[in-house]
């Protein structure tokens, strides 16, 4: 990624155009020094930069504040909070460093809001002015995104509908963040899960946009420090505490299995899932929302087993012609 010259751009918040929108970033951070640099120079470069760019830390003792002050001096619309170190790092955390920001831009006017995590970085400089014009284009859309790199793997997956809007990068209508009473804290995850259904629960739309694509530099839940097998456990684990239906957990451990650690990898995330089914682990999701997961998760697996036959028959036929 070709680092852009400071020198050569404006460091003053652009003057909003007749009847755009406005948008403002929020970004909780942890300890985030190897990255959050190249998330900066990613929005400095924007085509359409924030009215407003607050960048919590969350108690950072890596430098990650030095480095966010350095470019604060720079441009006068990104702010640095700091907030006091916690013993442990945990989701409902970084909700209410979020919160911290959002304090910080409540005043302002602005149409969407964003939270963008301090390990994402996009090479498009026009990314922020693609999700402005489809809020713009859709007065009913509430929440959107796009897709993101972990890796050489690319979300939404096969199991992952594009009305899912995961958490990397997440904006939403003002409107529709504050209708949803916005992030719900909790400590085991699943955060922009529950604020992306309650904003279906409430008629808003939402949407990943597969045209544009962002680089998440960390796999979801690593910032906690588990080991990879550990993670797959928790991952299974974290799916039935957010009320993921058990048929189609068992398809997902599947297909899991076609990627590394492979078998292990699929017995690792069901064993964490019904082990936490049969242990009576409570639910953190709304009841209304687990319904709706639900019955989202069944439509799909419907047209997954549906479209299965003809994918088995056009495997077959590329298989007899290699013959």
């Amino acid at each position: 990624m070709q680092r852009p010259n400071h020198s050569t751009r404006s460091t003053r918040i652009p003057e909003r155009r007749e009847g755009a929108y406005c948008y403002v970033l929020i970004t909780p951070a942890r300890n985030e020094a190897d990255t959050i640099e190249l998330t900066i120079q990613s929005v400095v470069r924007q085509t359409i930069r924030p009215a407003k760019w607050v960048i919590v830390s969350d108690g950072s003792t890596d430098g990650t504040d030095e480095l966010v002050s350095k470019f604060g001096t720079q441009y006068d619309w990104i702010e640095l909070v700091r907030k006091s170190n916690r013993s442990e790092r945990h989701f409902a955390g970084k909700v209410d460093a979020f919160n911290a920001g959002y304090a910080k831009v409540k005043d302002l006017e602005f149409e969407i809001v964003g939270n963008l995590d301090a390990d994402v970085s996009f090479d498009d400089p026009s990314y922020f002015e693609f999700l402005v014009e489809k809020f713009a284009e859709n007065p009913r859309l509430g929440v959107c995104s796009t897709s993101y790199w972990e890796g050489n793997l690319i979300y939404p997956s096969r199991f992952t509908s594009i009305e899912d809007v995961m958490g990397a990068c997440q904006m939403f209508r003002r409107d529709c963040f504050d209708d949803i009473g916005g992030y719900l804290p909790m400590r085991a995850g699943g955060v922009d899960l529950v604020a992306f259904l309650s904003a279906r629960a409430k008629g808003w739309q939402t949407r990943t946009f597969k045209e544009k694509s962002c680089l998440h530099h960390r796999k979801v839940g690593s910032a906690q420090h588990k080991g990879a097998y550990e993670r797959l456990l928790q991952t299974g684990r974290k799916d039935c505490i957010l009320g993921s239906h058990p048929l189609w957990e068992i398809l997902r451990g599947l297909y899991q299995a076609k990627s590394k650690p492979y078998v292990i990898g699929s017995i690792l995330t069901l064993t964490g899932y019904f082990w936490a089914m049969l242990s009576g682990v409570e639910k953190t999701m709304p009841k209304e929302l687990i319904e709706l997961r639900r019955n989202d998760q069944m439509q799909r697996l419907k047209g997954i087993l549906r479209r299965a036959p003809s994918v088995a028959v056009v495997s077959m036929g590329r298989e007899e012609a290699r013959r």
